[in-house]
């Protein structure tokens, strides 16, 4: 027998004679452990000195006879390895004390995902200093929401922390432990007696659970610049669409993409610094390509190519429609070159691999880079091709298509169809998934739908402002849902103005009576402002002064007028108008019996009180507002505080419509930004509406009536006095909760417009 063989027996003999040794140094009789045994020990024995390997066996032990089963032990023995390879051997016993602490409580089920996620999470911390907080932050929480019988013992499980251990890589791959421990204390603090929503929150499955995670993320947040990016598209690409932020998990193989469908533009709720690109510049650079193809890409039919020619489609349009920008904007060139990966050359082996991605991913490379460095001949041909191609002009998606089906005839190889791709240095962070650039025949018969060219801009009736977020207050846990509400802002569509005239035609012998008070509140204290060099009037003592002056030889005094200003009122005031669909309601006014609408009563008291208020003087804005879910809550400007009661806010006034619903304490916030902003010594704010705060997604008819009634809290502290004219009969039960004692109800109705301006003048004598 060769002596190399009686060494490899003897050497195999050994081997299994130190695993019989360690096996029952382990002593676990579970047989599920002897499947991973070896290849953990092997792992183990590479890593850990010989003290660290006894201690993890005898741990390992332990944790068999802790009555949990077998997968804490299984979970212990394949991820302590590799956790002490990061955080060193003797890290063990904070391991250990957690998991003590967890046992001896009624949290023994939380111990299995607490192992399971260890690895990954000292992965992200990286230090042991850092994976002390982790688990202080995780002991905290445990002992703050583990239930107890009379506050004697613990005896309920808490129902959040195993849902947190699951989340806590994830969690930690956005935030810092600062963060977490912030997130962490929102949701203790709000859900402690809610074991169903504490559960959602730290799954991440509840909307205020994310919300609080963004609002604690590092990086630029989409939440905080989406007005400055839609600015952006509208300014430099005459563009416009809705930015919908979608969540980018840092933890996924492969991240989700951009992308832009009818819905709007999807767009990474976070993006860090990168290749020495702000996060800001990441998300113009990324609007800026998309925005490029929705003006210059055409869309093609995909069922007439594989799936391989749609790939390489996809890349050689990317380039067209790059080179375009760049003659454009050719500043964006830096961030392109910063943001686009170099593929190296020959680093694919299509032995093993699929290399067309990698080969197109240095095509491009090669399209944006003169100096890229590539020597493959295909590669500079194509490239010379490409540029010659867009001398013409700007070439067109079919013409890109020819040419890209052309370089996968000429590249084509047999590995291309193997399964494994590679994929390093091949994605482009900025590019969207080009969902755009394709149709498919089998969504529809009907040829028409292929007939319609794609618009370039919303598609909506009302042209509305990048969207402004809200906190709304959950009266059930005391404290704010952060960015709550996203509010919409635009100007309210036009009609004909000469409705307005009409009613107030209508209404003719009610202004005059009005007329007559008005002269009663009319500021009758004038003051005489001299030395002015513009007036209304000559100050005769001064100009007499001056001509003296002149005669004498001296140089006159040119501030020879003077002007008068009122003095008595120093008072702005904002309406807002509840636009919500009950104000579509019909009701019987007359004695004839003749039936009008809430709204159309509405309207003429509106008018009557704009025109009152004219003639006052007051700084004086019309606003209305209704909602469709906290997502779209709708604020419309009637009248501003600069325009004059003319036909331009007449006009408005006609077109009022009614629909949706009543998010009233979202809509009192950003009439406060506006009021706020008056230089008057006193702040109205009127609210005129029909029925309690309500929309269709909140289900605790509680909930808005509450945030509603902390909005005017809000209001007080910033100066503004809030007041109510409420058209709902059953207004007593709810009205004072939100506005105290703040308040009207105007029983009939059909009395509005003869009460709402006597309101006013009652509120500002």
């Amino acid at each position: 027998m060769p002596a190399n063989s009686c060494t490899d027996e003897q050497a195999g003999a050994a081997w299994g004679e130190r695993l019989r040794l360690y096996r029952e140094q382990l002593d676990c009789r579970f047989p599920q452990v002897n499947e991973v045994f070896e290849d953990c020990l092997v792992e183990a024995l590479r890593v850990l000195t010989a003290e660290g390997v006894s201690a993890y066996l005898d741990y390992a032990r332990f944790l068999s006879r802790m009555g949990r089963g077998v997968e804490p032990v299984l979970a212990f023995l394949e991820k302590w390895p590799a956790i002490a390879a990061i955080l060193g051997e003797d890290a063990l016993p904070l391991l250990t004390r957690t998991v003590h602490r967890l046992w001896k409580s009624p949290n023994g089920k939380a111990i299995l995902p607490f192992l399971q996620s260890l690895a990954a999470v000292a992965r992200r911390l990286g230090a042991r200093e850092q994976m002390q907080h982790y688990l202080d932050l995780a002991l905290d929480f445990m002992e703050r929401t583990t239930g107890s019988i009379h506050r004697i013992q613990q005896t309920f499980a808490s129902p959040g922390l195993p849902e947190f251990f699951a989340q806590a890589p994830r969690l930690l791959n956005a935030l810092t432990i600062t963060g977490l421990r912030n997130w962490l204390d929102y949701g203790i603090r709000n859900y402690h007696n809610h074991p169903e929503r504490q559960r959602a929150y730290f799954s991440l499955q509840s909307a205020d659970s994310r919300a609080v995670l963004h609002r604690e993320r590092h990086g630029t947040l989409l939440l905080d610049n989406e007005r400055r990016l839609d600015l952006y598209l509208r300014a430099l690409w005459q563009d416009s669409a809705q930015l919908v932020p979608y969540a980018s998990d840092i933890d996924q193989a492969r991240p989700s993409v951009p992308y832009d469908d009818p819905s709007g533009i999807r767009l990474p709720d976070v993006l860090d610094d990168a290749g020495g690109v702000s996060g800001i510049d990441r998300y113009r650079v990324t609007l800026a390509h998309i925005a490029a193809h929705r003006r210059w890409s055409q869309p093609m039919f995909a069922d007439n190519f594989s799936p391989m020619q749609r790939m390489a489609i996809e890349f050689f349009e990317d380039c067209r429609i790059e080179t375009l920008i760049l003659r454009v904007y050719p500043g964006l060139r830096g961030s392109f070159l910063a943001l686009h990966p170099r593929p190296v050359e020959g680093a694919c082996n299509p032995e093993t691999h699929s290399c067309l991605r990698h080969r197109l991913a240095m095509l491009s490379r090669a399209v944006l880079d003169p100096e890229h460095g590539y020597q493959d001949v295909i590669l500079l041909e194509f490239v010379r091709r490409f540029q010659e191609t867009l001398q013409q002009g700007d070439s067109s998606s079919e013409e890109i298509a020819r040419l890209a089906l052309s370089y996968v005839a000429r590249t084509r190889r047999q590995s291309d169809q193997l399964a494994s791709v590679l994929f390093t240095d091949s994605e482009v962070s900025y590019r969207d998934d080009n969902r755009h650039l394709w149709r498919f025949h089998e969504l529809s018969d009907d040829e028409e739908m292929f007939d319609e060219p794609r618009s370039t801009t919303a598609a909506t009736e009302v042209e509305r402002l990048p969207p402004r977020h809200y906190p709304e207050w959950d009266y059930q846990s005391q404290s704010y849902r952060p960015d709550w509400v996203s509010l919409y802002e635009s100007l309210h569509p036009s009609a004909d103005a000469r409705d307005i005239d009409r009613l107030l035609e209508k209404h003719a012998a009610l202004a005059r009576r009005l007329k007559r008070l008005l002269d009663l509140l009319r500021p009758q204290e004038r003051v005489r402002i001299r030395y002015q060099e513009e007036g209304s009037e000559l100050d005769l003592d001064i100009a007499i002064r001056s001509l003296i002056d002149f005669k004498g030889g001296a140089h006159p005094d040119p501030r020879i007028n003077m002007s008068h200003r009122s003095s008595g009122r120093n008072l702005a005031v904002l309406l807002l108008l509840d636009l919500s669909k009950s104000l579509a309601d019909r009701i019987t006014v007359g004695k004839n019996g003749g039936q009008q609408s809430i709204l159309e009563l509405g309207q003429e008291a509106v008018s009557l009180l704009a025109w009152s208020i004219e003639q006052l003087g007051d700084p004086f804005a019309i606003a209305g507002f209704h909602s469709d879910t906290r997502h779209d809550v709708r604020y419309l400007h009637l009248k501003g505080y600069s325009e004059s009661w003319g036909d331009p806010v007449k006009s408005r006034l006609a077109a009022m419509q009614a629909g949706y619903s009543t998010r009233m304490g979202a809509a009192m916030r950003h009439a406060a930004h506006y009021l706020g902003a008056q230089k008057t010594g006193k702040k109205l704010l009127l609210v005129l509406t029909d029925g309690q705060p309500a929309d269709v997604d909140v289900h605790d008819p509680r909930l808005l009536i509450e945030d509603a009634r902390k909005s005017v809290g809000e209001l007080d502290q910033k100066g503004i006095f809030t007041y109510c004219i409420s058209l709902d009969r059953k207004a007593d039960d709810y009205v004072s909760d939100i506005f105290g004692r703040r308040f009207s109800v105007i029983d009939r109705v059909e009395r509005l417009p003869e009460r709402l301006p006597e309101l006013f003048m009652a509120l500002t004598r």
